[in-house]
This record gives structure tokens, sequence and C-alpha cells, in this order.
């Protein structure tokens, strides 16, 4: 006798448990597209002033080191294949992940991945959150530098390019998604 489907869901609970992740992880990456329209374009440097590290902070401190690295290795997927979730300064596409911005890009998947594991390996707390977001921003500019001096040829341009004008707004975004992940995981525990 065939069991009823109902039975085999409520007895493993795994395929509602897969769903809910994926659609986490779709929610998360969209979540990113939306903070990348939020650009201000700086007429002396071709990397523009975004709210997309924010989000892929935000995404790696909440979600945690697995879910965060899949959603933003799916948005770098979603990029390339032409979706308009990149910043809509640039060109868009594969074109964005090869042009001035596409260390910063690549690193996305690390970032968040780093951010998430240092917050999974401690109590929650805002300090704990901030500094994975620091450390989580030191691989960003890391590789996004590093790829700007390869495009540049010179490694004094990359700095002029990418991290002299970000600074101040970096570390804003970093306390504000600290901030935010701790106010969610007090919030979950409140609730659970």
């Amino acid at each position: 006798m065939a069991k009823p489907a109902t039975f085999v869901l409520d007895r493993s609970g795994r395929p509602l448990h897969w769903a809910e992740q994926v659609v986490i992880v779709v929610s998360a990456s969209l979540f990113v597209a939306v903070c990348a329209r939020v650009t201000i374009p700086l007429p002396f440097t071709p990397v523009p002033l975004t709210l997309q590290n924010f989000g892929v902070l935000l995404v790696g401190l909440t979600l945690g080191s697995r879910r965060g690295f899949a959603a933003l290795a799916l948005y770098l997927v979603e990029g390339a294949a032409g979706m308009p979730v990149f910043n809509p300064t640039g060109p868009g596409g594969i074109a964005q992940l090869l042009g001035a911005t596409g260390g910063f890009l690549l690193a996305y998947p690390f970032v968040a991945g780093l951010a998430g594991w240092v917050v999974e390996r401690g109590k929650a707390s805002f300090a704990r959150a901030a500094a994975a977001g620091v450390l989580a921003e030191i691989v960003l500019f890391t590789l996004g530098l590093s790829w700007l001096a390869v495009l540049t040829h010179s490694f004094a341009q990359a700095l002029r390019f990418g991290l002299y004008w970000f600074v101040f707004a970096e570390v804003i975004k970093v306390m504000l998604a600290a901030a935010v992940s701790t106010g969610w995981q007090r919030t979950r525990k409140e609730q659970a």
C-alpha cells in the first residue's frame, strides 16, 4: 500500500526544509540586488558608492557562512547570466565581472561566508558582528583592489580608485550591518 505524500513530508521534514532554504538563499540574493540599485556614481573613479556591500555583509551576518556564501554565489550567477542585479552604472553581465568592480563582485561569496563563519563561532553580540564585518571588508578590499591594480597596472591608482573615497562609508555599513544582524538575532531568540 502506498504511503500518503503528507506522511512522507511530515516524517522526514526534508523537502519542506530544503524548500525553505532555497527560498531564503534566493531572497537573500535578490536583497543584495536591491541594495545594488542604491548607487552613487563618483566622477573621479570607475567604482561607484553603493549599498551593495552592506547587503552582502548583512546576508553573511544573518544567514551564516553556508547560506551567505550560497546566496552570493547565486547572485554572481544571476548577474553573469544577464539579470539586472549588479549596480546600474556598470555594463552588466560578464563584462561587469571583468571590469573595475569585478574583484569586489567576485569576493562577495567569500565576504558573506567569512562574516557568517565568524559570527557562528561564538555568542551573538554587536562586537562579534562588527569584528566579522571588519574582517570580511578586509577580504573584500584585498580582492577588489588587487583586481583594480591588475586593470590599472598601478597599486597606487587602485587605492585612489577603490579605497580612499570609500573608507568612511564602509565603516558606517559595517556598523549598521552589525547592529541590524544583532537585533535580528535577539528578536529571533525572544520569539523562540
